[in-house]
């Protein structure tokens, strides 16, 4: 359904992604950031999904072309730490932002995992975006801390989960509530990566009610 293209960033850079278009003029829009595979099927179907709902959906590639096998989390994990997290959210994220709200409508941030995190950072630090739905991740805090949130949040998380875990979400939770955020934060008895429907961490149940919920936020905050 959708395309690669290339789009602009704030600092004259070029970036690529995938653009999977609504069927409607001036539909709102919605960046999604990939896990810490890379841009691979899977998140371009979540854009495809995202256009069938009447959104237009552009997925930034961050590893710039490099797409990481499942099995191979050494690599994954050395693509992930070798990512400016800062210089993606500023420059690639933005732009992203930029290219799909030039029409005047409301863009919104959603990402999983590696993009969970990346959520959380553009919330503070990307004025382009209305609303924001992170899936289990989250930055330090010594880069971007709760209170420094902007933007309507929605999370979903995984009870089951080594990586960003309850008690850290837990913690993430207190502090939006303690600087007085909106925000809807879900979890899940469910393990991470539980909305990727290509893996055995998936959940259908857990992945299908976050769906809904992601797009009654989405209907709220963004139009539709």
């Amino acid at each position: 359904m959708g395309t690669k293209i290339a789009f602009g960033r704030p600092d004259g850079k070029e970036a690529s992604g995938y653009l999977a278009k609504a069927g409607r003029a001036k539909a709102p829009g919605i960046v999604v950031i990939q896990e810490w595979w890379g841009l691979q099927e899977q998140i371009r179907g979540i854009c495809d999904r995202l256009a069938l709902a009447g959104y237009e959906a552009l997925a930034p590639d961050l590893y710039a072309g490099v797409v990481v096998p499942y099995h191979d989390t050494e690599a994954a994990g050395r693509e992930m730490n070798s990512l400016n997290f800062l210089e993606a959210t500023d420059q690639v994220v933005r732009g992203a932002a930029q290219l799909l709200g030039r029409a005047g409508v409301k863009v919104g941030l959603t990402g999983f995992c590696l993009g969970g995190a990346v959520t959380i950072l553009g919330s503070a630090r990307v004025p382009e975006f209305a609303a924001a739905v992170c899936f289990y991740g989250l930055p330090p805090e010594t880069v971007a801390k709760a209170a420094d949130v902007k933007i309507p949040l929605q999370a979903h998380f995984a009870n089951r989960d080594d990586w960003c875990t309850p008690a850290a979400v837990s913690k993430f939770e207190a502090g939006l509530e303690a600087a007085g955020k909106h925000a809807e934060i879900f979890r899940y008895d469910a393990d991470h990566g539980f909305m990727n429907e290509q893996r055995q961490v998936h959940d259908r149940a857990a992945a299908e009610l976050a769906w809904e919920r992601m797009l009654a936020f989405w209907g709220k905050h963004l139009g539709g």
